[in-house]
């Protein structure tokens, strides 16, 4: 493999084209600043993809919302006619409001769901800087066409449910994407924390669409999805400029390699390509003494082993993936945990509007603190999983506090305001650290597990499949909590989310036990 102007996107040609014009002598840890970037881009990419997502669960509150309470826009001419209905919005203005809302969700969860399959198997396999970029431009499209509805009055139930689901299949080119492109930089060391920290992007983009959305729903809904729906594409076309996938092409070397050549820059052949005489072997401990290695007029090449496994790793398939130990067990939890964390994700708000007296924007505005829990409890579980190494037990411990957690928001969450903020970053800490932990450090530890050998690849496989199998939990989540909310109550809601981290934590009883037994053994042993 030849590394060429090609495989550099053409933001970074035009920043090295800059630095090499101011700086031309200034060294640099070339890897510490690319690693920096992928940071920054990958954790853009998913905000904007989790706040594209979140205006419908604010929407909610004005789409079968009686309009007496609210202030309505300047264009709105107020008569007898359309005094209490200006904002309810066929065809969700009848009883069944609920419900309807509630397929919306599952149009969208039930696509991504079976998308997110395929999603990672295409991953796997095509240039992950086109994939991303053009996944977040088509994302922002299906969000702009959800807003439009509103300037052009259109009410057919079919058009929500079509672009909700093509919004569904569109989104799932996001997190098989970014988090191999993550696991491609970074190594195995702290990495649960690197991911906890990193994997705050979904809490933020959940708070900004609140906020986004929270700032239009009571003057022109619209507004919520088209606003989110254009920065969408705008990070995509970031992304496109900025982003490289791998380290190898620009000229890095890949985590946890230990062996490279140090490329003669003076010998090159006149195509661009380079001799075998020109390439001298050395071996490293670590990013320091590669760094030491390495200068602006001596880029690096791996050997000819590392290459192969560029270019000559075959990509696992599906079967080969869930063979790989564990992967099913904490498919399956996940299944139940984004269950619960997607059932808030699209009903919080409009939970609090109808169990308290706040308006729509403050329910909206309070939503928000469940995903600052969330921003904590990742971290956590981050922090828990690199320092115990033992990432089941580190879920099931947060899965045991959860249920009484969520137990007790339902009853006292509504007596006061300042509780309602306490127990719902509580309740978001403990929900949403162990879904966390699953969907980023586990997915990259499977996805580069030891049974793999040194010719496979399959780190987007096992991130699809693990939230692929969860976001088939957050599909079923959300319609139950429409239909249970609409029939039993909210009481009843739950008692179904606390029921659901009981089946998660058990799932995950095996493995929780394996890593306790084998703790013991480890501590026998010293």
């Amino acid at each position: 493999m030849v590394i060429t102007s090609m495989d550099i996107p053409w933001g970074i040609k035009l920043i090295n084209w800059i630095s090499g014009k101011c700086c031309p002598t200034r060294s640099m840890n070339k890897l510490a600043w690319h690693r920096g970037a992928v940071l920054a881009l990958t954790y853009l990419a998913y905000t904007c993809y989790h706040m594209s997502r979140k205006p419908i669960s604010v929407v909610k509150n004005v789409l079968n919302f009686n309009c007496t309470t609210l202030t309505p826009p300047s264009d709105i001419i107020i008569d007898d006619k359309n005094r209490n209905t200006w904002c309810d919005w066929a065809p969700f203005d009848t009883e069944d409001a609920p419900a309807l809302l509630g397929i919306l969700d599952s149009a969208f969860l039930f696509a991504y769901a079976a998308a997110m399959f395929l999603s990672g198997f295409v991953a796997e396999r095509v240039n992950l800087r086109y994939f991303l970029s053009l996944g977040m431009l088509a994302s922002g499209i299906s969000c702009y066409l959800f807003g439009i509805a509103k300037t052009y009055n259109i009410h057919s139930l079919w058009y929500f449910i079509t672009v909700q689901a093509l919004g569904g299949v569109f989104q799932t080119s996001g997190w098989p994407g970014v988090v191999t492109v993550v696991g491609n930089w970074f190594g195995k060391g702290k990495r649960g924390l690197i991911f906890g920290v990193w994997n705050s992007h979904t809490s933020l983009g959940n708070i900004l669409g609140n906020l986004i959305a929270a700032e239009y729903v009571e003057t022109n809904w619209g507004r919520s999805f088209i606003v989110p729906g254009v920065l969408m594409g705008l990070a995509g076309f970031i992304i496109f400029l900025f982003l490289a996938p791998h380290p190898f092409d620009v000229g890095c070397l890949t985590p946890n390699s230990t062996e490279y050549k140090i490329l003669n820059a003076t010998h090159s052949s006149d195509d661009g390509g380079y001799d075998e005489d020109d390439i001298q072997p050395h071996t490293v401990n670590g990013d320091d003494d590669e760094e030491s290695l390495r200068s602006e007029t001596s880029p690096m090449l791996p050997t000819r082993r590392l290459l192969h496994n560029i270019d000559g790793e075959k990509a696992i398939g599906f079967i080969g993936a869930m063979k790989i130990p564990g992967v099913l067990e904490f498919s399956f939890s996940l299944f139940f945990s984004k269950l619960v964390s997607y059932t808030f994700l699209y009903w919080l708000p409009l939970y609090i509007s109808s169990s308290t007296s706040y308006d729509a924007a403050l329910s909206a505005d309070l939503s928000t603190l469940f995903d600052v829990g969330g921003i904590a409890g990742a971290i956590a579980a981050g922090i828990l999983s690199d320092y115990s190494g033992m990432s089941a037990l580190t879920c099931g411990f947060m899965f045991i506090l959860a249920i009484p957690m969520l137990f007790i928001y339902d009853y006292i969450g509504s007596s006061s305001l300042v509780i309602n903020i306490i127990l719902l970053m509580l309740t978001g800490a403990l929900v949403n650290g162990p879904y966390s932990l699953i969907t980023t450090a586990v997915s990259a530890e499977l996805g580069t597990h030891p049974s793999l050998g040194d010719d496979a690849k399959a780190l987007a496989t096992v991130t699809a499949i693990i939230d692929g199998t969860g976001s088939i939990g957050a599909a079923v989540g959300p319609l139950l909590a429409g239909i249970v909310s609409r029939w039993m109550g909210w009481h009843s809601v739950f008692y179904m989310l606390m029921i659901s981290d009981l089946i998660a934590l058990l799932l995950l009883s095996r493995l929780v036990y394996r890593e306790i037994r084998l703790y013991r053994q480890r501590r026998l042993a010293v």
